[in-house]
């Protein structure tokens, strides 16, 4: 099974793609980045269209998302809405299953602890997918920690 984990945002989103066979593998990584220079409209769109082309390309069983759970600026709180909306909408044109996770179900599945510090959660990712380093930038390690989530979480088989 293949799970696209996403940290969503609208001026960068992190994706992790990773394997579940038995064991979790890491795929692939990384961040989408859209110009501050772009309208709202077009940033989304941005979102959308390279979001499409990583799922065109890995064909994920499952999306897995983090939830707006806490926000302490209403102003990013509706930017990363309007980005999970973009990325929810995507997964359900394609059929693809979605699972949502807070933050504190994230720290929870990877740290078992839910209010664990975010270099923790980090340090986990990498241990649990047997990387060599951390993953590179914040939000890819994230999308990580969301696809680990998932994976631990969801009843499957593999």
């Amino acid at each position: 099974m293949i799970i696209l984990g996403i940290d969503p945002g609208t001026a960068a989103t992190g994706y992790g793609l990773i394997k579940k066979n038995g064991e979790l593998k890491s795929i692939e990584y990384g961040c989408i980045k859209t110009s501050a220079s772009l309208t709202t409209a077009e940033r989304l769109k941005e979102l959308n269209n390279q979001l499409n082309a990583l799922i065109e390309k890995y064909k994920p069983d499952m999306l897995a998302v983090e939830d707006l759970f806490f926000f302490k600026n209403l102003k990013t709180a509706i930017k990363v809405s309007q980005a999970r909306g973009v990325i929810l909408l995507a997964a359900a044109k394609l059929n693809i299953p979605v699972f949502e996770c807070t933050p504190l179900q994230v720290k929870q599945a990877i740290t078992s602890y839910g209010r664990a510090e975010k270099i923790q959660v980090q340090k986990m990712v990498k241990v649990l997918l047997n990387l060599k380093e951390i993953p590179k930038p914040d939000d890819a390690s994230d999308a990580l920690a969301v696809a680990i989530c998932c994976a631990n979480s969801v009843n499957n088989r593999d």
